[in-house]
């Protein structure tokens, strides 16, 4: 098939740009030129393909300034020290016993605050990597804690971009969205919590000198533990004073948490994250001027190319930021938006999303985005075009009112969102982890992240056996209730064939 032999390629040129550390952006350009080339062959209108895509980007210009404006308030959040007062303060609490469980709350934390993973794991994720390797915790457990803990605030933070993506295709209300992904977090949230404070218990009994299964644990984790700490032990013990080293660069007054603190109130009071943020810039600025004395020239280079360190212990947890960090994920959105139109005008996704709605019917919308989502992460290597494919092929499950685009945006938070960095060759999780240096094997021990997934799909099985025990029993009390029966879908397409229409 065509079709089949397109994507393909598309996913070969997309493995090779993350195999050989290349930027995806190219690779994306390649991949338009694929799907005009599959809508030529199919005799579709260059043209029309054309004014779809561009409709498709200018529609994903609203996102694109809320990047832009998350870009320039992470760059000032580093400067004023507010993020430095934040992980000076939190890291104070951190001991041998309790690093493991700390190390996720505090990721997760940090996380919520700032919106983003990667910038979790350069600042809060690094110090407690270094932290907890120097206390002799468990590295696989560590990373894994850290990991799941700077995507629970990747998913749900009012400055997320992944929220704000998912917001702008579902078009939905990201405070009802935020809403609903802590009801249905909160249980993978608290075992996942559960599980890290088992583990650093099974972590005191082996420091302890225990014995049987604590024994066999630490024998079986000691070469991993043994790279690991290697890897990073010149940091653990550069930055073991984290309150001295950022108080030598920042001053650390109170007023430094009040651009923080604007983004906490203003998200309860649900004030639009445009505003949102805007108000927390602007405190930034007061605070880069008064409090840390900066120049307005050098106020203004860090807004376009983020803030840099003077000292390089500093500048190797705080540097980022600004608008030109965001321009790959900017990229990424409108370019995937324009695959939107393509596919749109070119139906070439279309007996994919018939194959999944027929999924659907079977196992119901979200255990068929969970299973889309998966597959769409393993081809995509990344969370945003994960986000958007599954977006796209899942759309024929829900309908257009806002009760189903609410349900569409929630299953694509509890989806695609966390089950990309599960993925190892995707940079959703291999960044983050090679930015802690974490081995690999942390993936498994990252249990927020398939557990949400997990606890979905098996919320999502009981409602539809406890609603299919219920319409039975309608049925056999009032016979004349029972549903017509109607041709299954993939019976109909074998039986008259699979038609593709050249437009909508």
């Amino acid at each position: 098939m065509l079709e089949a032999g397109t994507m393909l390629l598309f996913c070969a040129v997309l493995f090779a740009s993350v195999a050989l550390g290349w930027s995806i952006i190219p690779a994306l350009f390649v991949g338009v030129l694929l799907f005009m080339g599959y809508g030529l062959v199919r005799r579709c209108s260059l043209r029309a393909m054309a004014s779809r895509a561009a409709g498709s980007v200018r529609s994903a210009g609203t996102v694109v300034v809320a990047f832009v404006l998350i870009g320039v308030l992470t760059s000032l959040w580093r400067a004023s020290g507010t993020i430095a007062f934040i992980v000076a303060h939190s890291t104070a609490v951190i001991h041998a016993a309790t690093v493991i469980p700390l190390s996720f709350l505090l990721c997760s934390a940090m996380s919520v605050l700032v919106g983003s993973s990667f910038a979790s794991a350069a600042t809060m994720g690094t110090i407690c990597m270094s932290l907890g390797l120097s206390m002799q915790a468990n590295p696989v457990m560590l990373g894994g804690a850290i990991l799941a803990g700077v995507y629970v605030g990747d998913r749900c933070s009012p400055v997320s971009t992944s929220a704000l993506l998912v917001k702008q295709l579902t078009h939905t209300n990201l405070f009802n969205t935020i809403a609903r992904m802590l009801s249905t977090g909160a249980v993978p949230f608290v075992l996942s919590c559960v599980v890290y404070v088992a583990a650093a218990v099974v972590e005191w009994l082996c420091a302890s000198g225990g014995s049987g299964f604590g024994a066999a644990s630490a024998a079986a984790t000691a070469a991993t533990a043994g790279s690991a700490r290697a890897a990073v032990s010149t940091n653990a013990s550069s930055i073991t004073d984290i309150g001295g080293l950022f108080s030598s660069a920042f001053d650390l007054h109170w007023l430094t948490l009040v651009p923080a603190l604007l983004v906490i109130v203003l998200a309860l009071l649900r004030v639009d994250v445009r505003l949102l943020m805007l108000a927390s810039i602007a405190a930034s600025v007061a605070v880069c001027v008064g409090v840390q004395h900066m120049e307005w020239a050098e106020l203004l280079r860090l807004l376009i190319f983020g803030y840099h360190a003077q000292n390089p212990q500093v500048a190797a947890l705080l540097d980022g930021g600004g608008i030109l960090s965001m321009l790959t994920v900017m990229a990424t959105v409108c370019i995937s938006s324009a695959y939107a139109g393509i596919f749109a005008e070119t139906r070439m996704l279309a007996r994919l999303q018939q194959v999944i709605e027929m999924l659907g019917h079977r196992i119901g919308a979200c255990g068929a985005t969970m299973i889309t989502a998966t597959c769409a992460a393993a081809l995509a290597c990344n969370q945003t075009l994960t986000i958007m494919l599954t977006h796209q092929l899942c759309g024929g499950l829900y309908g257009d009112d806002e009760s189903e685009r609410s349900a569409q945006a929630i299953d694509l938070e509890d989806s695609a969102v966390v089950i990309a960095p599960l993925i190892p060759w995707s940079i959703a999780g291999a960044v983050p982890l090679a930015t802690i240096n974490a081995p690999t094997l942390s993936l498994a021990a990252a249990t927020f992240l398939y557990l949400l997934p997990l606890s979905r799909m098996l919320a999502s099985a009981v409602r539809r056996r406890s609603g299919f025990r219920t319409r039975h029993r309608s049925q056999n009390q009032n016979p004349g209730l029972a549903i017509p029966h109607r041709p299954k879908p993939m019976l109909h397409m074998f039986a008259h064939g699979f038609h593709p229409k050249s437009g909508d």
